[in-house]
């Protein structure tokens, strides 16, 4: 009796604000997709939305969607690749952007390729990948550092070190910030970083009201912009 091959686990990228995905999204991701019918993602209501922007086809009454979040547990996020056991590929649909990038789903990663399931990744918009290719800043030694600290105390020290990290070690200094807090961390940034550091602010990307300027530390003192909920990354160099 021939043993069946497991299912394949795609990665999918998924748009990074409310516009199609005709301009982020090649055609070819469709055709790799509009098979699957068990989705991993963080909310089904986004990811109903976004695949029916995408063209996919199917009824959803005929979709299985597991949601992963905070509150999925080890065991459970186990139970979601049972699919790719009887064959059937699986997709991990990202909320925004890429999957695994600032962006749960590693654990799930993780176990697919423990069990032997092939991983494949499509391509998307990566909104930090998307920032460093536009800030003029080293593009090939560079750190994310993911969100900053919450409390002031503790953001500011950081801010600190990541300058230093920037100057000594020629490395662009990549991060992000819950939209709403936004010109909190443009405050703090401009309060502490030396005049002639350099900063990309990248916010919106891929959307029509896409902003992104470099400009030293001096030069925004002058015009501070006004990045309040509008998603976006940040870069620091020296």
């Amino acid at each position: 009796m021939p043993v069946m091959e497991y299912g394949k686990l795609y990665l999918i990228p998924s748009s990074l604000g409310s516009e199609g995905t005709e301009h982020i999204w090649p055609s070819g991701n469709l055709s790799r997709i509009e098979h699957i019918r068990h989705f991993i993602v963080e909310s089904v209501r986004s990811a109903r939305r976004f695949l029916r922007q995408a063209g996919y086809h199917w009824s959803f009454d005929e979709v299985h969607f597991y949601v992963l979040n905070k509150h999925t547990t080890g065991m459970e996020s186990g139970e979601f690749l049972e699919a790719a056991k009887r064959g059937l590929d699986i997709g991990l649909l990202s909320e925004a952007g890429v999957p695994c990038i600032a962006d749960p789903g590693q654990t799930i990663v993780r176990q697919a390729h423990h069990m032997g399931i092939r991983v494949v990744p499509l391509i998307g918009a990566s909104s930090i990948l998307l920032g460093l290719m536009a800030s003029g800043f080293n593009g090939q030694h560079f750190v994310f550092h993911g969100y900053l600290p919450i409390q002031k105390k503790d953001r500011m020290q950081k801010i600190k070190e990541i300058e230093k990290a920037a100057r000594l070690n020629d490395q662009t200094q990549i991060f992000m910030e819950t939209p709403f807090r936004n010109n909190q961390l443009i405050a703090d940034l401009l309060s502490i970083c030396s005049a002639d550091t350099r900063l990309c602010m990248a916010c919106d990307l891929t959307l029509p009201t896409e902003f992104i300027r470099t400009y030293s530390i001096k030069e925004w003192k002058k015009n501070m912009p006004d990045l309040h909920k509008r998603p976006g990354i940040f870069l620091l160099y020296q």
